[in-house]
């Protein structure tokens, strides 16, 4: 068996890891990509980029890591997002030893927003959670809900957004692949962070954050009619996100299981800021 080390990826190696990635994993992302992405820390003293193989000084495997500190229910928890796990095919027996490496970290929560089959599988062996991967697709239709006001203009919900919702917009606006929506009524707000994609060839808006479920539901009718006037017909979203579903939908499933390992969460309290599926445009 090929032998090699497991060590944490630092600033150093970083440019090397990047080029490994582009090599190996995805020769449509460039190391710049690369680097742009795993670069990305929201924890205040960042312990590593990840972790890797080294056989004689080469890379020969590793998994990214993106680091977030975050605030659910009144607590703060540190969350830890991996992302692009790659080993060479002559290493590949070392796989978990380097898995083990990162969710060895003590007192973390993990995720993993875009595994693999054999990755999710993997992972869900070493006691991560399977999170419901079936998809709500909902048609935009012209709608009313009275007393709320929706509005997808960036500038605006800039302007309007307070607390911990404002926060949240400020850490995600720096990706231009991320677009925004706010619902305001009787004083709540619920901010929502989608991607342009498609559904049955037709543009579509895929929801991957509702920062409060209740004004969604509520609302919805008047998002819809905004989303529409914008050229998407469809709105979908992970079925576990939405909660209660609105008359008109259909269900897809099939999907590969995207996972997470922790206690502060429910598998319905679990979004995909501050993770690969933000900071990638996936």
């Amino acid at each position: 068996m090929p032998r090699a080390s497991v060590e944490p990826i630092t600033e150093k190696d970083l440019q090397e890891f990047c080029a490994f990635l582009t090599k190996n994993l995805n020769s449509r992302k460039s190391p710049a990509e690369w680097r742009g992405s795993l670069q990305q820390n929201w924890m205040a003293a960042r312990p590593n980029f990840g972790f890797m193989l080294k056989d004689q000084g080469t890379i020969v495997g590793g998994i990214g890591a993106i680091y977030a500190d975050r605030d659910f229910d009144g607590q703060r928890f540190t969350t830890c997002n991996i992302t692009s796990w790659c080993v060479l095919d002559a290493y590949r027996a070392l796989s978990m030893k380097l898995a083990m490496s990162v969710i060895g970290q003590p007192d973390l929560h993990f995720t993993d927003f875009s595994p693999t089959e054999i990755v999710s599988s993997s992972l869900q062996f070493l006691k991560f959670r399977p999170l419901d991967s079936r998809q709500v697709i909902l048609p935009n239709l012209p709608g009313v809900a009275a007393g709320v006001l929706a509005c997808i203009d960036r500038r605006d919900i800039e302007a309007r957004l307070t607390g911990g919702a404002r926060k949240i917009f400020e850490d995600h606006a720096r990706f231009p692949w991320l677009r925004h929506a706010l619902l305001e009524a009787d004083g709540a707000q619920c901010h929502i962070i989608y991607k342009l994609d498609k559904v049955k060839g037709f543009g579509a808006a895929r929801i991957i954050y509702i920062g409060n479920r209740q004004l969604f539901q509520r609302g919805f009718g008047v998002l819809s009619r905004k989303l529409l006037m914008r050229g998407m017909l469809f709105t979908k979203a992970e079925i576990r996100l939405l909660g209660e579903l609105p008359r008109f939908h259909s269900i897809r499933g099939g999907f590969i299981k995207k996972v997470y390992l922790g206690s502060m969460w429910k598998d319905a309290d679990v979004d995909y800021l501050y993770s690969e599926s933000v900071c990638m445009d996936l």
